[in-house]
């Protein structure tokens, strides 16, 4: 689960406990609440300039979706799709800056759902950044992650080794990379050169309608994909149900 904590102009979204952070129902609407009182908290003051730090505890940011609930019957698939859709429609038209902290290991849509934030800043003494499907025999069919990763990652080369090589990207290379903004030595760190750059954000006093506008223009091709209903085809061709992942239901 989340919670979700206001300190002066900064929004604290935390990802708790010591697990993995998977992407369910419970999680998924836990985070999409937070992100709704946000936005209404926004709309009774418009005139209140604000930013959004979000992290995790433990050792992951989001180990990706909860694959052995998604993938018991296909009802469930299309729910969970559909929660992280709106999920991260919410967050990449919020109406403020966004900061990740990345505190650990993200994989799959929990490595989309870091890329969604404005600016991401990530821990160097431990996580890395992977996109597995390649390793799990998986195909990546949902065009909402395509069009992040295009959005998000500048290089094609680099793109190229994320996807085909699953490349596990640490913080230092990620930087080099220009996948990232920054990186820090310890999470207490990130998180703090996140905040820092949050009070600098909303110091500014931007009108946060015009932020948000701006944004839907800026990550139109991702929102566009993100309002795509997925079809049976595309569970078929996804190949989510392979023996190995099977054999973790």
């Amino acid at each position: 689960m989340c919670t979700l904590e206001k300190r002066g102009s900064i929004y604290f979204l935390t990802l708790t406990g010591s697990d993995d952070h998977r992407l369910n129902p419970s999680l998924a609407d836990s985070i999409s609440a937070a992100l709704h009182r946000i936005r209404c908290e926004f709309t009774a003051t418009p005139s209140t300039s604000a930013a959004l730090v979000t992290t995790g505890e433990g050792k992951y940011f989001s180990n990706g979706i909860d694959i052995a609930w998604a993938q018991s019957n296909k009802q469930r698939f299309f729910i969970m799709m559909s929660k992280i859709r709106h999920l991260l429609t919410q967050l990449m038209s919020l109406p403020m800056p966004t900061i990740a902290a990345v505190n650990g290991h993200a994989s799959g849509i929990g490595y989309i759902l870091a890329l969604s934030h404005d600016y991401v800043f990530m821990r160097k003494d431990h996580g890395f950044l992977y996109m597995s499907e390649v390793d799990r025999g998986v195909v990546i069919t949902a065009t909402y992650v395509w069009a992040t990763l295009k959005a998000k990652i500048s290089s094609p080369s680099v793109l190229r080794d994320i996807v085909l090589r699953a490349e596990k990207v640490t913080a230092e290379a990620a930087v080099t990379k220009n996948i990232i903004d920054a990186a820090y030595d310890t999470v207490e760190e990130t998180v703090t050169a996140a905040v820092e750059l949050g009070k600098e954000l909303a110091s500014q006093k931007w009108d946060g309608q015009v932020y948000a506008e701006n944004k839907k223009y800026l990550y139109s091709t991702v929102l566009h994909e993100l309002a795509v209903v997925e079809t049976d085809k595309m569970l078929q061709d996804s190949r989510l149900l392979t023996k190995q992942v099977m054999s973790r239901l």
